[in-house]
């Protein structure tokens, strides 16, 4: 099939970004006096907003709602002074992009990151190349893997869902494409592992981004 436009996830897809995650939420749990954990472990708590971030990391007897939104903002104030210290472009993104646009591949981001941090990221590490529209989560666009985020993006383009690949590296992204009837691709240099998108519906993976271009 042909595709005619790419829906990309954010963190772990276009951005190594665990590190600035990692380092914020430590100094969340830190400042509360919880214990903290290895960057790596980050891997499998990011991917489903920050509220469920935090969540993630509080120890269970303190998953309160109270304690919940006071490390919320918390993390939102920390983040919003750290989040470009250690973040990155993976290794091969500026090329595949590159390409992309020479082939006039229409681009959007799609993140479960809070829309205003999602748009700093683009703006600051991703601004060679055009992505319309940038989404980030708000009140307005449930968060992944519900499909409204992803079907606003085709509506918007008027493109139909079945010629718009998307590629992430979560379960969170495999199932968005599969409920918005996009072509789900799964990025292998990201936060999860092959079996994880393969069951839940990558039906390609890809472990360079180089790699994108041959299914254009």
């Amino acid at each position: 099939m042909s595709f005619q436009a790419v829906v990309f996830d954010l963190d772990g897809t276009l951005l190594d970004t665990l590190e600035d995650l990692a380092r914020s939420s430590n100094q969340v749990l830190e400042d509360h006096g919880f214990p903290v954990y290895p960057m790596e472990k980050y891997r499998f708590f990011v991917g489903d907003g920050v509220r469920t971030l935090v969540e993630r990391i509080l120890p269970e007897d303190r998953r309160d709602d109270v304690t919940v939104s006071e490390c919320v903002a918390s993390f939102r104030r920390i983040y919003k002074d750290n989040w470009d210290q250690s973040t990155c472009t993976y290794e091969g993104i500026g090329p595949m992009l590159d390409d992309l646009s020479k082939k006039q591949i229409r681009m959007a981001v799609l993140s479960n990151k809070p829309d205003d941090f999602t748009k700093k990221c683009v703006s600051r590490f991703l601004n060679s190349w055009n992505f319309d529209p940038v989404v980030g989560q708000t009140e307005e666009i449930p968060k992944k893997p519900d499909p409204v985020g992803a079907l606003s993006i085709a509506s918007a383009w008027g493109i139909i869902p079945e010629k718009i690949l998307y590629l992430g590296d979560t379960s969170v992204d495999m199932k968005t494409a599969v409920r918005a009837g996009m072509m789900p691709v799964g990025a292998l240099w990201g936060f999860r592992t092959a079996e994880e998108l393969k069951e839940n519906g990558a039906r390609r993976l890809l472990r360079t981004p180089g790699e994108l271009m041959e299914m254009l």
